[in-house]
């Protein structure tokens, strides 16, 4: 499912950081020379965005010779994504492309090294992420997210039904609520239903609800394993998933309760990958 982030974002971003042209190498006279520039690895990375990257040099006058594809887990050193051209297409492409690369594969890299830990302790287990991603960057971390291993858990509010307390409370309550559940499964036959519960005793009314997935929201493992044991003698037919404050530290102890599915928001915000480039005449 890795995406492709249209033209018209790769323009925009394009013309953020080069409304006007390059000062810099207009002053100094060296935008008509010839040039190449090499983007690698400085550590072991999940590269993505590097076909974007590409066509950010492209737009900007330059040619593409060498571009690993996303999704590609490289050691430290490796060369990734090189283009040739003027100095001028160069430099106009070089921060943005580096900005681009190092921040969806910092994404990547967080994605992939929690889905490893996850799967090495429960195979089966689904690894999501949350639509808390920064107002902007969605293309991007989605094609990340999935460059790494994992999947949306929610695209946005159009093409899924989870209901919180926040929904419920318009009904007086999780109880009266839950009693609607066979009508919204009746009236949603194509969409799983999926409630979210804060505690044990929330989450086995859910189970005896019909509901298809439970979603449970800042429970320890310890408390959750116990948990999975109790909804699964309710209804073995529920899906279960945790989210609420998992991460890379984690993620290993709540893949290992039993649940089916993790729900995450943390691969959004950390470090970028160290990307180093280099930019020489030719």
């Amino acid at each position: 499912m890795i995406t492709c982030i249209p033209d018209r974002d790769i323009e925009r971003i394009i013309e953020e950081d080069v409304p006007y042209g390059d000062l810099t190498t207009h002053l100094l006279g060296i935008g008509s020379r010839s040039g190449q520039i090499v983007f690698s690895t400085r550590e072991e990375t999940t590269v993505c965005c590097s076909e974007e990257a590409a066509r950010i040099f492209e737009k900007c006058g330059a040619t593409v010779s060498s571009c690993i594809p996303s999704g590609t887990r490289l050691q430290p050193a490796i060369p990734f994504l090189v283009a040739s051209g003027s100095v001028q297409a160069l430099q106009a492409g070089w921060k943005v492309a580096l900005n681009l690369l190092e921040y969806a594969s910092g994404v990547a890299s967080r994605t992939q090294r929690i889905v490893e830990k996850c799967r090495n302790v429960n195979p089966a287990l689904s690894v999501v992420t949350t639509r808390k991603s920064f107002p902007g960057t969605k293309k991007i971390v989605i094609k990340a997210i999935t460059a790494g291993g994992a999947l949306p858990h929610r695209l946005g509010l159009s093409e899924s039904v989870l209901v919180f307390k926040q929904h419920t409370a318009f009904f007086g309550g999780l109880a009266p609520f839950l009693d609607t559940v066979a009508e919204l499964k009746l009236t949603a036959r194509e969409t799983k239903i999926i409630i979210e519960a804060e505690t044990k005793e929330e989450a086995l009314l859910i189970a005896r609800s019909g509901a298809d997935i439970v979603q449970l929201d800042k429970i320890t493992p310890a408390e959750l394993a116990e948990t999975v044991v109790a909804l699964r003698g309710v209804n073995p037919d529920l899906l279960i998933s945790a989210a609420g404050g998992i991460n890379e530290a984690n993620a290993a102890d709540y893949a290992g309760t039993g649940i089916d599915i993790i729900v995450l928001s943390s691969v959004y915000f950390g470090k970028p990958s160290d990307v180093g480039v280099v930019i020489r005449p030719t």
